[in-house]
């Protein structure tokens, strides 16, 4: 019988932003875009694929988003925010979402529901969430959100929009 051949592995390296981001890449996620209102009204939002489920009792789940954002402001001073898991038509929301284009608001459809945290982008949204905020946490440049899901809604049937490996994809193509 033939000994299995040892392989040495590949030196380590250190941990670079770039290759951090590249490893990252090939996780392939959901994509969502965070909403709430700033405290004079304005909707804020940003493309948001970090999104993990905490707990079923009560329901709670996590976003993290980029310390110093808008977006970050506005939840933190509002205690709430929307969730829109966006489905495999909303390429363009995810994309225009994550430029920081300040007219985004003007560009797609949205409607604020009543008692509802932030505008529920219901054109390119499969489903919506909308959430208490219940914990925060800053870790580097990020803060960590826990959300205390208060209500969900089903938009459309259709399947989720994934990114990984640098591009947005559909659930039917992964």
């Amino acid at each position: 019988m033939t000994e299995p051949a040892v392989r040495t592995p590949p030196a380590p390296q250190s941990t670079t932003a770039s290759g951090f981001r590249t490893m990252m890449s090939g996780f392939p996620t959901g994509v969502c875009i965070v909403t709430c209102v700033d405290p004079d009204g304005t909707p804020r939002g940003m493309t948001c694929s970090s999104l993990c489920s905490v707990s079923l009792d009560p329901p709670t789940l996590l976003v993290c988003l980029r310390a110093g954002s808008p977006t970050l402001q506005a939840v933190l001073d509002s205690g709430g925010f929307t969730v829109n898991l966006l489905h495999d038509g909303a390429r363009e929301a995810a994309e225009l979402f994550a430029s920081g284009d300040p007219e985004r608001f003007r560009l797609l459809p949205w409607e604020r529901a009543p008692g509802a945290p932030g505008p529920h982008l219901v054109r390119d949204a499969h489903t919506i969430a909308d959430c208490k905020v219940t914990l925060t946490q800053r870790t580097g440049d990020h803060v960590t959100v826990f959300g205390e899901t208060l209500a969900i809604r089903r938009q459309q049937e259709r399947p989720p929009l994934l990114y990984g490996l640098r591009e947005f994809r559909s659930w039917s193509a992964a």
